[in-house]
């Protein structure tokens, strides 16, 4: 009697035959930092293993991610040049709209998602344009990110990602797509998007931290899981093809609770800077094996209802699979 629960534990055959999650690369999405900054492939000292790739640079590692089965790439930007407005968030010729290009030109066949906000662009360091107080005015920047939408539609990606925040955004963007004849561009909503410790090591990457205050006035306070889904509706509402709930692994609570209220919208968990870099701190130290945990967290996101995963180890954990698989 006691024991019926182990019967079907008892060999690898059995164990993955009642599996009730799985993760395969292709649940993957790798995160990629394009720089008009560096010359060269620039290592993040808090992020081991990721890089900071010039504009002639990222078509080979993303690449290398499709050849790896990797669902999607994600392109965050790093301008030569910011100012209040964020000016180089919807240029023609800014880091993203080439990147993007760039990706195409060189036969890049794999998904390209690009995150849509201004946080990278503006010399101040927010998500979108200030008043004179200093607090963020919200009709206005919802235009700057409609914008910017827009232009990296133009350049040929094909999911674009508000991660703002701000009150309205996907309405604003998926109105400006639409009326820019690019009403099949889907939209990942950062719809529950909370004010986390954990992002630190990103920030230091993109250079996106901000130069005073803090994001607590629109990004989700830590306390609340309720609200999160008060924000995934108001998103469904206003358009969004896909929601995510960032950072990820403090927050299974949160994924979880969505998959369950919204079990017809793919869902994305986004694996965080600071989660991947604890794991590579304690891996180098010799107190866990990096491997072995990676993939448990990955398979956690899935257990937990996500059905895509964005995370630094993307192009480690699809190398990891496959050699699983041949064994």
């Amino acid at each position: 009697m006691f024991e019926r629960y182990r019967r079907l534990r008892q060999t690898p055959a059995l164990r993955r035959l009642v599996a009730e999650a799985r993760l395969e690369a292709s649940d993957l999405i790798l995160p990629l930092f394009v720089t008009e900054v560096d010359d060269r492939p620039t290592p993040i000292a808090s992020m081991p293993g990721v890089m900071r790739w010039p504009l002639g640079s990222v078509a080979g590692v993303a690449r290398e991610a499709e050849e790896a089965g990797v669902g999607a790439v994600i392109l965050f930007g790093i301008p030569a040049k910011k100012d209040a407005r964020g000016t180089e968030a919807d240029a023609e010729e800014g880091v993203i709209q080439r990147a993007v290009r760039e990706l195409r030109r060189e036969g890049f066949g794999g998904v390209v998602i690009t995150d849509v906000c201004l946080c990278e662009y503006t010399d101040h360091g927010h998500c979108g344009l200030l008043g004179d107080n200093g607090e963020i005015l919200n009709d206005v920047s919802l235009r700057r990110l409609a914008e910017t939408a827009v232009s990296h539609a133009r350049a040929g990606v094909d999911i674009v990602a508000p991660s703002a925040m701000l009150d309205g955004m996907v309405r604003a963007i998926r109105g400006a797509l639409d009326g820019a004849g690019f009403d099949q561009t889907p939209i990942l909503s950062y719809s529950a998007k909370y004010a986390s410790s954990y992002y630190g090591p990103f920030r230091d990457a993109a250079d996106g931290a901000p130069r005073f205050g803090d994001r607590r006035s629109h990004q989700m306070d830590p306390a609340n899981g309720r609200e999160a889904m008060l924000e995934h509706g108001a998103d469904v509402a206003e358009g969004a093809d896909i929601l995510m709930v960032k950072p990820g692994l403090a927050y299974l609570d949160v994924v979880r609770r969505t998959r369950t209220l919204y079990p017809h919208h793919p869902l994305a968990a986004y694996n965080v800077s600071g989660e991947y870099s604890m794991v590579k701190a304690a891996s180098a130290n010799g107190w866990i094996d990096e491997r072995s945990v990676v993939l448990e967290t990955l398979l956690a996101f899935r257990r937990a209802g996500a059905d895509v995963v964005i995370t630094y180890h993307a192009l480690d954990a699809a190398r990891w699979l496959r050699e699983k698989e041949a064994s």
